[in-house]
């Protein structure tokens, strides 16, 4: 498919160059099935994992609704991590980077952790597009830094997490203030059923596209699993990291203490590992992600929260130090690494009551190998019926077995009460022959 793909949507030229300097030569699933109603006003809902191409999907036709003569904020595009707003930032800086001179669009970052009164300043100017963190966007609105009373557009990403993390409760007085018109989108890999109640206040019969994990983009990942048997975890990570040769991997943990931990036993591995977590400073999560733009890192330890919606290239290895309790999270994780149809490998350290857990993980189409890690090389342990097998029992084992009924109509102490019969009986008999003899 060539450009014409894009250009089906009558976007603006300086668009369609963008794009082709990009060498993004056709949408993807989300793109095609989104844009259309975007550009046409259109609320929109987009259910897809990370890499499906969402950033895009309503960056384009927010674009080509803005009005450049028309000094107003018209669209606010919210995202709850100052990683993933500097990452939506830059891909719109690109696709403005050359606009005709008589017709600008104009945008504006904003996030907690960066200098309050120079944000201030820069907003004075009234930018066409703001893209912030919902913290800091609830600040500006409340101190009139920004007008937002005839916002048209109001992108929110990433919201199941805006939800998890407590955010939708800023970002609710804020849309609060915007026009009846309002067009939302709403950007999550997952719909909880308690974000609803947030989404039926403010859109009006959206376009709820769905895009299946399995097709969201094309690519190759091997799934290993290495059973821990009662070895050191943080041990055993350090000894897959030290026995791949990652362009860049990404060392997932589940807790700040553990990726602390894990951190600091690869340093003095002398590996080359960075850390990101929402324990650190924004100014060190900033220079974090710098490192790793400038290929100055080749393994981040990193918990979820802090890793998920940032688009790193070239990560062709992820480490599981622990499996995630909600799997969709190993979803997230492994789709970050064997984009662009490149090949990715995804290493998890299981318990044997996980196991049941890789079973599941099958049946979303995730072929799963049991290996070893032997001399520094990864060695198949089991076949797949074996792997079977032993899930199954482990899910039998985890079912509690019902105890056998009692037979009925028996009362309780019977056996004592018919020996004590039996015994009786031959009492009596033995009386009854030896009168018998007597009268003989």
């Amino acid at each position: 498919m060539n450009m014409k793909a894009f250009e089906q949507y009558k976007l603006p030229a300086f668009l369609i160059e963008a794009l082709e300097k990009q060498k993004l030569n056709s949408p993807t699933d989300i793109q095609e099935r989104l844009i259309p109603a975007v550009i046409n006003g259109k609320d929109v809902i987009g259910q897809s994992q990370t890499g499906s191409g969402k950033t895009l999907a309503f960056l384009l036709p927010i674009i080509a609704r803005i009005e450049p003569d028309v000094k107003e904020v018209q669209a606010v595009i919210t995202a709850p991590t100052r990683e993933l707003v500097e990452q939506i930032n830059k891909v719109l800086k690109g696709l403005l980077a050359d606009q005709p001179e008589d017709r600008v669009i104009t945008s504006q970052r904003v996030v907690g952790g960066s200098d309050r009164k120079r944000d201030i300043e820069k907003l004075q100017n009234t930018p066409h597009i703001i893209v912030a963190s919902p913290g800091r966007l609830r600040d500006m609105v409340k101190t009139q830094s920004i007008d937002i009373h005839r916002v048209k557009m109001l992108v929110i990403d990433e919201a199941d997490q805006m939800l998890d993390m407590g955010f939708i409760e800023d970002i609710d007085p804020v849309a609060a203030l915007m026009p009846d018109s309002l067009q939302m989108m709403v950007f999550s890999a997952t719909i909880p059923e308690s974000l609803q109640p947030f989404l039926k206040k403010y859109m009006t019969n959206p376009k709820h596209v769905h895009i299946d994990p399995k097709s969201a983009a094309p690519r190759e990942i091997n799934h290993y699993f290495l059973p821990l048997k009662h070895k050191d975890r943080t041990e055993e990570t350090v000894r897959i990291a030290s026995s791949i040769q990652p362009y860049l991997a990404i060392v997932f943990a589940n807790k700040k203490e553990e990726a602390d931990e894990v951190h600091a036993a690869f340093l003095e591995k002398g590996l080359n590992a960075d850390l990101l977590h929402g324990g650190l400073s924004p100014r060190e999560r900033k220079q974090v992600m710098r490192r790793v733009h400038s290929l100055e890192v080749q393994y981040l330890v990193a918990t979820d929260l802090a890793a998920r919606g940032v688009d790193i290239p070239g990560i062709t290895h992820i480490i599981n130090h622990t499996l995630p309790t909600d799997l969709e999270y190993y979803v997230h994780r492994i789709g970050r690494s064997g984009r662009a149809g490149l090949s990715g490998e995804a290493y998890t350290l299981i318990e044997k009551d996980e196991l049941a857990s890789l079973q599941k993980l099958e049946k979303k189409g995730i072929k799963c190998e049991l290996v070893e890690l032997r001399k520094g090389e990864f060695v198949k342990t089991v076949d797949r019926k074996s792997f079977r097998a032993a899930s199954q029992k482990q899910e039998q084992k985890a079912v509690p077995k019902k105890p056998k009924p009692k037979p009925k109509n028996v009362k309780p102490g019977y056996k004592k009460k018919a020996q004590q019969e039996l015994s009786h009986q031959q009492s009596r008999e033995k009386r009854l022959n030896k009168r018998k003899d007597k009268r003989s």
